[in-house]
């Protein structure tokens, strides 16, 4: 009895440092109004959302996240929140990608922009799709799964209201879950495109802003 005990006690430490990815020297964080932090200034805190980052599905801290480290309580609930609609949507993730980039074009966030136009792409969303959004129309031709998501969203972002028709259409055909989970990752995207604006987040070496001011 007390070996099989000191085997569970084993296994429990094994998993629980499997889950914690050690955090590297350089962070790698980037910022503009917002310094970009360091490892060793980092509070016991904000050390938490930083593993938690590395240890997540993202196993990084690009985007919003150096933003969030001045409020790492909330960072860190956030980036959760995150990381459960970005990978574990019950929405199909070329259509989760679709209703990113939606988010990013809504709020001209040129980062955001940039990092979801290419997932949604290799999640299968066709340019012709990505480029309307670009130039903030609605797409030409896109499948009857699309096109719910897209006149679901679009209500959405250009109302702040959904109809009963478009509510009707997306329920019916991804149920009242992906309701939730399709403007859950809406909300979500907005207020990181909020965090990324207001730092004036800088794009990668040598990207040019792609996007013109709609509003």
């Amino acid at each position: 009895m007390q070996l099989r005990s000191l085997y569970a006690g084993i296994a429990v430490v094994s998993v629980l440092a499997l889950a914690q990815t050690p955090l590297p020297k350089d962070l790698k964080l980037r910022g503009n109004r917002f310094k970009p932090l360091t490892l060793e200034e980092l509070t016991p805190a904000q050390k938490t959302m930083m593993q938690d980052l590395f240890s997540g599905d993202r196993g990084g801290a690009g985007g919003p996240f150096n933003v969030w480290l001045r409020s790492p309580e909330v960072g860190n609930l956030a980036q959760k929140v995150g990381a459960q609609m970005r990978f574990h949507s019950s929405l199909p993730n070329r259509l989760n990608e679709f209703a990113i980039i939606m988010t990013g074009r809504f709020w001209n966030a040129e980062y955001e922009w940039q990092a979801h136009k290419r997932l949604a792409l290799k999640a299968g969303l066709s340019p012709a799709i990505v480029d309307a959004v670009a130039a903030n129309k609605r797409p030409a031709s896109m499948q009857p799964d699309e096109e719910i998501v897209y006149n679901f969203g679009h209500e959405l972002l250009e109302t702040r209201q959904v109809s009963d028709a478009n509510f009707k259409a997306m329920v019916g055909k991804f149920g009242e879950r992906g309701a939730v989970d399709l403007t859950t990752v809406m909300g979500y995207y907005c207020m990181v495109s909020m965090i990324l604006n207001i730092d004036r987040y800088p794009l990668p070496e040598g990207a040019k802003p792609e996007l013109k001011t709609i509003r």
